[in-house]
């Protein structure tokens, strides 16, 4: 007994440890794609989805575990898979496209607010319930990100749509039950040849940035799978072994890192409109987090978690 109950703390630690570094991974990925800022981000984006594809390929043919046809041959796991394969690379090309045009800020209030525009869905679509609580950090992170609209004069459609696109990811994952690099090697499948495609076209008009530029640009551009799979992977290893409450409060770290970045180190615009917006979200973050400690604890720890962005 006392070695399952040493057991399982060490699992615990060793989930904080894996989620922690996926999250901070995540929180840091602008650097990567700020050097690649002289590529396009569409050829960014085809290079992500082609080397993901490869990259996850590799891993899973070495565990043994590719099975395409297992995860095809059911009709609604496919048309799911259709679906999210679209909603990742749009995500996936909002967010190099934000890195790269100098709005790092708006890409992190994306990530801020993904949790509450996932409670959205979960009403609308799930028709799940809120309590007054939930219900309240809702309406605090709207108000939020109306007021930074009306308030600095532009919408803010980069943090809305990555979070939409990223949520709606996130409730098609939840509906269909799929493991975490399987799915991503099926999504980025689906994706590939339109990826090929646009880096083929690129190389014959333009030459194109892989093997045309430098060799630190062709190592980024290879490498992008690498970026992209591995904070997945830590993720999964570490949600599977903490409450959702833990992994509730560590996928702060992320867009908070990224906020920083933008701010401190790329000299971003921060008003006190951002401040006052952003002030709102915190808010209403908080209380989420409270609410999702409480339901985790009362259904003895949920740690089911699905994340394929940034």
């Amino acid at each position: 007994m006392q070695q399952d109950l040493m057991e399982r703390v060490r699992q615990h630690r060793l989930g904080i440890v894996y989620t922690t570094i996926a999250f901070f991974a995540w929180g840091v990925l602008p650097f990567y794609w700020k050097a690649l800022q002289e590529v396009p981000t569409v050829e960014i984006l085809a290079h992500r989805i082609l080397w993901s594809f490869v990259f996850i390929f590799l891993v899973l043919a070495i565990r043994k575990r590719i099975k395409p046809r297992e995860l095809l041959k059911n009709t609604r796991s496919r048309n799911s898979l259709i679906v999210t394969s679209l909603l990742i690379g749009l995500n996936w090309l909002t967010y190099v496209y934000a890195v790269n045009s100098d709005r790092i800020v708006e890409a992190s209030m994306g990530y801020y607010i993904n949790p509450l525009f996932s409670v959205f869905l979960g009403i609308v679509i799930l028709k799940e319930r809120l309590n007054l609580v939930q219900l309240s950090a809702f309406v605090l992170a709207c108000t939020g990100v109306l007021y930074l609209t009306f308030e600095y004069g532009r919408f803010p459609w980069i943090a809305v749509l990555l979070a939409g696109a990223f949520g709606l990811y996130g409730l098609f994952k939840k509906t269909s039950n799929l493991e975490s690099l399987p799915s991503l090697l099926i999504e980025t499948m689906f994706l590939a040849p339109i990826a090929l495609g646009i880096i083929i076209y690129q190389a014959l008009i333009t030459k194109g940035a892989l093997f045309n530029s430098s060799p630190k640009i062709d190592l980024l551009l290879i490498f992008a799978g690498v970026a992209t799979t591995l904070p997945l992977y830590w993720f999964a290893q570490g949600a599977k072994r903490i409450p959702l409450s833990s992994v509730g409060f560590l996928q702060y770290i992320a867009p908070t890192l990224m906020l920083f970045i933008g701010v401190f180190l790329y000299h971003e615009t921060f008003t006190l409109a951002h401040v006052i917006s952003f002030g709102f979200i915190w808010i209403a973050l908080i209380m989420y987090s409270l609410t999702l400690m409480k339901t985790s604890r009362s259904s003895g720890g949920i740690t089911k978690v699905e994340r394929g962005a940034s």
